[in-house]
């Protein structure tokens, strides 16, 4: 079963034991007494830990600026791990239980992830039949908010069982780094690409959008093609990409799914061509030949996009959180700024729906503040949440890959 499939399949799963769990329900949203509780469920283990703990100081300075408290209410944050160290990364059953967790939590108010691309199909239906509103500070799988081309039928109604969204976030859809990647590409003087993803749905899916925005941009796509992460070669792969006289060759995946083996092999079959990859790579275990990624010798002809953008980059409020950050924890890792935006967003919405925290905590009522968000100033620019969950902002950055780490190229409006 392709890894696009598997995680549908627990999406059924996540959505049966949502139905017939007894922890929480959507009409059961006020919360007595004075403490809140926001979850967050984020890897700390294996290859994304390090991402994921700067997520987690992200939102944790957000709570420490807000002194943990809104009005009469105490706030806690409480981290779930999503992850195990024989996996190296995210595991689908572990997304699953930290959602339940949430919804048997009567003092829950609100759930930060999920992080990973994927995770959130698997949370979403679980705190949606609990009503929980969830913030993902990185997971931009389109197909969880839209209709996209490409798209699996039933996306994304069939990750909202109450038929209410509950699902926000603060990072760019994939839609927008399907356009970003299209524009790189031409702008890097591609003329036909290849494009190869891992099977995944985010994989899947965010190849599909940009075969439709470089086909419109002009690019021609020479063939398309999903890979099995399970294989052990990757030569004969490679050989019909090459046969396709490519000149550049797209990589929709995640790390784990041996993006790194792919590259290698194509890169061998194409010795001119360059490579251009997803956000979904952007980690060691893509970049860092000390951790099985690509050689230093392909440095010079790969390229990734991902959200987080340069410091300078970002407003002044995004300058002062990053000195912010430093003072406290040291150099910041990229996401560590969408972590402290997620968490802000939170505790804004729980200001507003409370009046300051002096009316009763009603998970409903944060819900509808969060997708009330309108021209709302932050560490990442101006941005309001639209219907259907997604930020306004549509800003990506393009970076070059230089001895095992990413190098900021330039910001691209998508």
């Amino acid at each position: 079963m392709s890894s696009r499939l598997t995680v549908l399949a627990i999406v059924a799963l996540a959505l049966v034991v949502a139905l017939v769990s007894c922890g929480g329900s959507a009409s059961n949203g006020r919360i007595s007494g004075h403490r809140l509780t926001i979850y967050a469920s984020l890897p700390e283990q294996g290859q994304w830990s390090s991402q994921g703990l700067a997520v987690q100081r992200g939102a944790q300075l957000a709570l420490d600026q807000a002194h943990s408290a809104i009005g009469k209410y105490k706030i806690s944050f409480v981290v779930l791990d999503d992850s195990t160290a024989s996996a190296g990364t995210w595991v689908p059953g572990l997304i699953a239980n930290n959602a339940h967790v949430a919804t048997t939590d009567k003092t829950t108010v609100g759930y930060i992830g999920e992080f990973n691309p994927d995770a959130s199909a698997i949370s979403i239906p679980v705190l949606n039949h609990a009503g929980i509103p969830q913030i993902s500070p990185a997971d931009g799988a389109a197909g969880l908010t839209t209709d996209t081309v490409g798209g699996f039928p039933g996306e994304p109604e069939m990750y909202y069982p109450t038929r209410t969204r509950t699902f926000a976030r603060v990072v760019p859809s994939d839609s927008t780094e399907a356009s970003v990647q299209a524009r790189l590409q031409l702008g890097l003087g591609c003329t036909r690409t290849y494009a190869l993803d891992d099977g995944s749905v985010y994989g899947s899916d965010l190849e599909a959008m940009f075969q439709h925005d470089a086909t419109a941009a002009g690019l021609r796509v020479a063939g398309m093609r999903e890979y099995l992460p399970t294989t052990t070669s990757y030569t004969a792969l490679a050989s019909s990409v090459a046969a396709a006289r490519a000149d550049c060759v797209f990589l929709s995946a995640n790390a784990e799914n041996h993006a790194a083996a792919v590259a290698k092999a194509v890169a061998a079959a194409l010795p001119q061509a360059k490579i251009f990859a997803t956000e979904g790579v952007a980690d060691g275990a893509f970049l860092d030949p000390a951790q099985g990624g690509i050689p230093l010798s392909l440095d010079h002809r790969v390229y990734v996009t991902m959200a987080p953008l340069n410091e300078s980059g970002y407003p002044p409020a995004g300058r002062t959180f990053f000195a912010a950050y430093r003072r406290r924890f040291g150099a910041a890792q990229p996401y560590a700024i969408y972590g402290y935006a997620a968490m802000s967003l939170m505790l804004a919405a729980i200001d507003r729906a409370t009046d300051h925290g002096r009316h009763v905590a009603d998970r409903a009522t944060v819900l509808k503040t969060i997708f009330a968000t309108r021209n709302r100033h932050s560490v990442l620019g101006t941005y309001s949440i639209d219907r259907n969950g997604d930020t306004t902002l549509r800003q990506y950055g393009a970076y070059r890959v230089a001895g095992g780490r990413l190098v900021f190229l330039r910001t691209f409006e998508g």
